[in-house]
């Protein structure tokens, strides 16, 4: 039901986000104790403020109270996608080549589940990294989750 809920918020708010300049980064939603949540990130290239979390929030919000694509209630989080930030699109994979990133894979390659590494590129399906000296192929249908490292 979850993931249902996530594809039918995801493709209510995504066209919204973008007419006020904002990607949709990533949509989830969780039970926490008794309560649900659901929580939108989004960003920009000169990164997110809360007055930005603010608008998107209030842009949103009766959209979603429309179609109400929730059967029950939820509290509405709205933040950035923090240094962190989840690699879920081809593009992402794209806009972010040459950046440290972290990936872990459903299935074990090379009797590993776990890469961390440079970004190399993406194509056809398959992100490269290079780790340890050494170019690792991963098919895109392979990652599990995917995540940038801050490098400081």
């Amino acid at each position: 039901m979850a993931a249902k809920i996530v594809d039918t918020v995801q493709a209510l708010i995504a066209p919204e986000c973008e007419k006020l300049g904002y990607e949709l980064v990533d949509v989830e939603f969780t039970k926490q104790g008794n309560k649900y949540l659901l929580s939108l990130s989004i960003d920009k290239p000169e990164g997110i403020t809360i007055a930005d979390c603010e608008l998107v929030s209030r842009t949103i919000d009766p959209i979603l109270d429309e179609h109400d694509p929730i059967p029950h209630s939820y509290y509405l989080e709205v933040s950035s996608p923090g240094l962190d930030r989840p690699l879920k699109k081809e593009a992402d994979y794209i806009r972010f080549c040459g950046s440290l990133v972290e990936i872990k894979t459903y299935d074990a390659i090379n009797n590993r589940r776990k890469f961390t590494g440079k970004l190399l590129g993406y194509d056809a399906g398959v992100v490269r990294i290079e780790q340890d000296d050494e170019e690792i192929s991963i098919a895109l249908k392979q990652i599990a989750k995917a995540k940038l490292v801050p490098e400081f």
